[in-house]
């Protein structure tokens, strides 16, 4: 392996990743594990995590399963409690957990708006915050947000207000934790991925009209497929991007250019 390649690794180091019970969240726990990282996974369906868990020891990957609701203070507090118990320290933290409803604007009530900001956007900031002072303490770490292309741009067509405003949310948080804590040795950088086949998404999937437009819309003409983040995350979170602070990388077919 060259130099440069090796700069890419996570051997020896510890990534936590949320919302990692399905979709983007089992693929980027497999990325960091093959990267060489001891990975935390965690997520509110614990049957599902044991199962990943499994996954993950049987390719050799070092890894601890912990049950956790980002919107609850005490879960996130939890978390880092048990990775530093396991593992005493935390060196990646790949902000995951996500959801959300599809619903016109002006039918989509109060509640529901306030439970995907609570979880998309105030749960990201619990686990930012939260293991970003274990980071600090330390003077090292990267924290990588996952965005979304709509928190860059409208979609319209796809009704999301909260989804949408969250992520938006993410988007200028990632820059203000990046600036506050870049003299501190902690990076923070988010992900912005386009259209892809997910758990959350089939509901789209499902409907010819939205694939029909997906497509069109998207330059290179198809959705993302399993694995064309992990080149993004594993440069995030790894010494590759080791002078990389506050940047949003959209990994979308070239959507938002257009």
């Amino acid at each position: 392996m060259t130099a440069a390649a090796e700069r890419f690794g996570l051997g020896g180091q510890v990534a936590v990743v949320t919302g990692a019970s399905a979709g983007l969240g089992v693929q980027f726990a497999h990325a960091l594990g093959s990267a060489g990282a001891a990975v935390v996974v965690a997520a509110r369906r614990a049957d599902r995590l044991e199962s990943l868990s499994k996954d993950l020891e049987d390719a050799g990957v070092e890894c601890l399963a912990v049950a956790c609701d980002v919107s609850r203070a005490e879960d996130v507090d939890r978390l880092v409690a048990e990775t530093q118990g396991r593992f005493g320290r935390i060196d990646v933290l790949v902000n995951n957990a996500g959801i959300t409803e599809v619903v016109p604007a002006e039918e989509e009530s109060l509640a529901t708006f306030q439970n995907v900001v609570a979880v998309n956007l105030t749960g990201l900031f619990l686990c930012a915050q939260r293991v970003g002072r274990v980071m600090l303490e330390a003077g090292r770490g990267s924290v990588v947000n996952v965005g979304s292309i709509l928190g860059l741009v409208g979609s319209g067509q796809v009704p999301q207000a909260s989804y949408a405003a969250s992520k938006g949310g993410v988007v200028n948080l990632t820059r203000e934790l990046a600036a506050q804590w870049a003299r501190r040795g902690v990076r923070v950088n988010a992900i912005a991925p386009g259209w892809f086949e997910s758990e959350m998404t089939a509901e789209k999937w499902n409907d010819a009209g939205n694939q029909k437009w997906m497509r069109t819309r998207t330059p290179m003409g198809r959705p993302g497929r399993p694995g064309e983040l992990d080149g993004a995350l594993l440069f995030l979170a790894s010494e590759a991007s080791a002078f990389v602070t506050g940047q949003i990388l959209a990994v979308d077919g070239g959507w938002t250019i257009v």
